[in-house]
């Protein structure tokens, strides 16, 4: 099966290029526009690498990094930046990246340092013939029924979000908390479903109003709020922890406390 590649670049022109050079070359690319994209796509489908961008609006390239390597997540990461300061490839370093490739780059590059990186976790770039040795025909039974099952699990699993005691269902737009079917709005929904695919994050204002409506309203807006509002009075339940908070000058996050 061919590699999967998790690209995550705000310059639409470099992004739709090093899609389609990626693709070419025979890797199967996810490509996203920003931070948050990326972190929810990385939850929801992880990939065998990450292209990541320095710097991206909302939550930045390093942001993606330390968010993941905090989770545990092992995953190569490969950075792409126009920073040419070592002080700032030792910040990127420390992060969590394993590689940096300087912009403007070369595509060949990227990928030499791509099957670098994949080489080192065990993973075979495209056209290497990594794959190991066909089993017996019991084995390739037992394996495609393992597989079919796998799939089962992750079709499942990536059609349905949860956190918190959160549970939603993008596709049929519906949601529950423990058990109970919330009413939503349309913004209502995709408010709360933007939180939930980053729940513990913290996402700042400007990031959420372009998520949600295309564009920022200021300064001295209230919309976020009263949408806020909306969801708290759906949300909360007696006795149960408050699931929105409020990061003062800041945004706000989902996280049960």
């Amino acid at each position: 099966m061919p590699q999967t590649v998790l690209l995550a670049e705000d310059d639409r022109a470099i992004r739709h290029a090093l899609e389609r050079a990626l693709t070419l070359e025979g890797y199967r690319v996810t490509a996203v526009a920003d931070g948050v994209e990326a972190l929810a796509q990385a939850h929801r489908t992880p990939p065998d690498v990450l292209v990541l961008d320095v710097m991206m609006p909302g939550i930045d390239g390093l942001q993606v990094c330390r968010v993941l390597r905090a989770e545990g997540d092992r995953t190569p990461i490969l950075m792409l930046t126009a920073l040419v300061e070592t002080q700032d490839r030792i910040a990127g370093l420390d992060a969590g990246a394993d590689d940096y490739v300087l912009k403007p780059f070369d595509v060949e590059e990227v990928f030499a340092r791509l099957r670098a990186l994949l080489r080192r976790t065990g993973g075979a770039g495209p056209g290497t013939g990594g794959a190991a040795a066909a089993p017996g025909a019991g084995g390739a039974a037992n394996g495609t029924a393992e597989a079919a099952a796998d799939v089962a699990q992750k079709v499942a699993a990536e059609r349905y979000l949860e956190a918190a005691g959160l549970r939603m269902d993008p596709q049929a737009r519906r949601a529950w908390r423990n058990g109970r079917e919330l009413e939503l709005t349309r913004t209502e929904f995709e408010l709360l479903e933007l939180l939930v695919r980053n729940a513990g994050i913290v996402l700042d204002h400007s990031t959420i109003y372009d998520r949600i409506w295309g564009y920022d309203f200021g300064p001295g807006s209230k919309n976020l709020a009263v949408y806020v509002g909306y969801l708290r009075r759906k949300l909360d339940e007696p006795g149960a922890p408050q699931l929105i908070h409020t990061v003062r000058g800041v945004g706000y996050v989902l996280r049960e406390d």
